[in-house]
């Protein structure tokens, strides 16, 4: 039972890092040139790693169940708390538009018919298991987690024989921030950390596992993906990978590519989901219904206006949902140390110049990416 509701841990932070995300990456790689993105990945990607095993740790230090906002408030006060829900509204919002949107597309590439129909089953779906609550989101997690590594590597292994490895020699240092902000977005997830700790109750020293095997999940499948992909298409990789992977290799790649597209928008969505009812249900003592309502019915709203074009927008949400995230957690992790009032059951070093080093990639990054796109 207690290796089951660590896999539970360990679904639930994978599904809610790898989404949308995943579909740009090979774009944005090919871009920068293949060895600059892999480096991009794995840098960012360790990145990540440290910031979630902060979170983690901030986390166990804490008596109470809260998500990051009121972590952001214990530790940061008011200020800190306010950046904090401006960070997690604002990504967690867009990604929520972006999956209901982005699942309707996919599923009419592969049935066919309105993406508006497949939108709203979509919605129905997802709403209800967040209003049933957290074990039904960890238990589809868990299920869905072995469909999506198996599809990454079902791709990978259709691809190999269509890679022309001539696509693998380019390296330029000077486009490395190229794919910054859509791999900042791929990475997106600390709102699952707080939802780990729930599940792992009377089992908390499994956390720093789950961190880090969940983590390291999305790496290596990110770089499958991404030898898959650029390695078939080269310069020729489109902004939605699967599309022009299918062209070359034939149409049940599309199939398999947006079937892969649902798996992980669904398993995000319902991550994210939860963590904005937690929110409004523990940190702003709204009614666990209406936190409910608030949750799914706002970006349904947004989604049927006609909004579509926020797909393009993803990279901004990343940048600056993941670049604010980012700079709270590392300054929470260093308060933590010193007010926190719960013995943690791991801990993780930090010092001011580690936490300078971090604040720096994160202003600099989100500087670079929203100068390259204006």
């Amino acid at each position: 039972m207690r290796q089951k509701t660590l896999w539970i841990a360990i679904a639930t932070l994978v599904g809610t890092i790898i989404g949308a995300g995943i579909l740009g990456l090979p774009y944005v790689i090919a871009q920068a040139g293949f060895w600059t993105g892999v480096i991009d990945i794995v840098v960012l990607g360790f990145i990540v790693l440290l910031l979630y095993l902060y979170l983690g740790e901030v986390v166990l230090r804490t008596k109470g169940l809260h998500q990051l906002p009121g972590y952001a408030e214990k530790y940061l006060g008011s200020i800190g708390k306010k950046l904090m829900v401006f960070s997690m509204f604002f990504g967690n919002y867009g990604a929520l538009i972006a999956y209901i949107i982005g699942v309707g597309a996919a599923a009419s590439a592969i049935f066919g018919g309105s993406p508006l129909t497949y939108s709203l089953i979509f919605f129905a779906v997802v709403a209800f298991i967040i209003f049933i609550g957290l074990k039904a989101v960890g238990e589809s997690e868990l299920l869905m987690l072995p469909l999506i590594i198996g599809t990454i590597i079902f791709i990978l292994a259709a691809s190999t024989f269509h890679i022309n490895v001539g696509n693998f020699t380019m390296f330029n240092l000077a486009k490395i921030l190229v794919p910054y902000g859509i791999i900042l977005f791929a990475f997106l997830g600390a709102s699952a950390i707080p939802v780990l700790r729930e599940q792992l109750i009377r089992n908390e020293k499994h956390m720093k596992k789950a961190i880090i095997i969940g983590v390291l999940i999305p790496i290596i499948s990110y770089l499958i993906f991404a030898v898959a992909v650029v390695g078939v298409t080269g310069l020729s990789t489109t902004e939605v990978a699967t599309i022009g992977l299918g062209q070359v290799i034939g149409t049940y790649m599309i199939l398999i590519g947006n079937f892969l597209a649902i798996i992980t928008m669904t398993t995000s969505f319902l991550a994210l989901g939860l963590a904005l009812k937690e929110t409004y249900h523990y940190d702003y003592n709204v009614n666990k219904h209406l936190a409910w309502a608030l949750t799914v019915f706002i970006p349904l709203m947004i989604a049927l206006s006609g909004f579509t074009s926020f797909i393009k927008a993803i990279g901004i949400s990343g940048v600056i949902a993941g670049g604010t995230e980012g700079t709270m957690i590392v300054l929470m992790a260093m308060k933590a140390k010193k007010h926190g009032n719960r013995k943690p059951e791991y801990k993780i070093p930090i010092n001011w110049l580690v936490a300078i080093g971090l604040i720096v990639v994160f202003i600099l990054g989100a500087g670079y990416y929203l100068w390259s796109i204006i």
